[in-house]
């Protein structure tokens, strides 16, 4: 086993617990920025696990975000011992918070961060924060919350924002520092890159590339239902199961599936807002991830 180079510590996780974790052959790590297809790639996941759009348990459960701590490590390790299923596991923490196993699959969804800025802004807005407090025993504020500001100008602050990558993950330097991890590793045998438009564009398609990446044998009869169940106004349809919420958090399960399509943030930016955007990105990443990345 290659332990974990780094541990990640928030308010809300602990990436230390992957270091404790005991994998078993053919497990199937789930690592994403948030807003980058996370739920859509469990979907994924548990559709071609199962081979059946009827999954026998909420998404969630069959799927658990491992360092999370809004559920105790003991129970969650618990439930996934229990599992006899193939187990595919979500984390948002990059790939060098985590133990590289050989005999485990590291599956990496990469989407434009502008437009998972986007969807970030909207869901900040849906989580219930006094929730969220009380299951990590975070103290109540001092002070009472800032307005929001608009979609336009939070974007623009977010382009500027220039925090740690390791201390701010959904900074643009720390969506980038995640996805260019990924990127490194990509020609590694059991590492999967996925691109969040590929789903879009053809969603049968990546799906088959996914499960052959995976080893996972799919009759053919079976594949329309299943490319159907994983289409995002489907999934919207059945977001009471399919939610990554186990414990009330959101406050609306609908408002989760918001919009799914690429370009959102085009829509608000200026020329000039753009441009200053790739700047900043250049000094980032390296510019092969960029422009597999920003493929229009």
């Amino acid at each position: 086993m290659t332990a974990a180079a780094r541990r990640f510590v928030s308010a809300e996780e602990d990436s230390g617990r992957w270091a404790e974790f005991p994998f078993r052959p053919g497990d199937i790590v789930i690592s994403t920025r948030s807003k980058h297809g996370t739920t859509w790639m469990q979907m994924i996941c548990a559709l071609l696990v199962f081979r059946t759009p009827d999954l026998p348990a909420p998404l969630g459960e069959l799927s658990p975000w491992l360092d999370r701590l809004t559920e105790p490590q003991a129970e969650l390790f618990g439930r996934l011992a229990a599992q006899d299923h193939r187990r595919f596991i979500k984390t948002h923490t990059p790939l060098d918070g985590i133990p590289i196993e050989p005999e485990v699959t590291y599956i990496v969804v990469a989407r434009d961060p502008l437009d998972a800025a986007v969807s970030l802004y909207h869901q900040g807005a849906n989580i219930d924060r006094a929730v969220l407090r009380r299951l990590t025993a975070q103290p109540e504020p001092d002070a009472p919350a800032v307005p929001r500001p608009g979609v336009r100008e939070w974007l623009v602050e977010w382009i500027e924002d220039d925090p740690a990558p390791l201390a701010s993950f959904d900074s643009l330097p720390g969506v980038l520092w995640h996805l260019t991890g990924a990127w490194e590793r990509r020609s590694e045998p059991n590492m999967v890159l996925v691109h969040y438009d590929d789903l879009q564009r053809d969603l049968e398609r990546a799906m088959r590339a996914v499960a052959g990446r995976l080893g996972i044998e799919v009759e053919g009869p079976a594949w329309p239902a299943l490319v159907r169940a994983a289409s995002f106004a489907e999934m919207r349809a059945r977001a009471e199961t399919l939610l990554p919420d186990r414990n009330g958090i959101l406050k609306d399960p609908n408002a989760f599936f918001r919009r799914g399509t690429s370009g959102a943030a085009r829509e608000v930016l200026s020329e000039a807002e753009l441009a200053r955007y790739e700047q900043r990105a250049r000094r980032l990443a390296p510019a092969g991830l960029l422009e597999w990345l920003h493929r229009l």
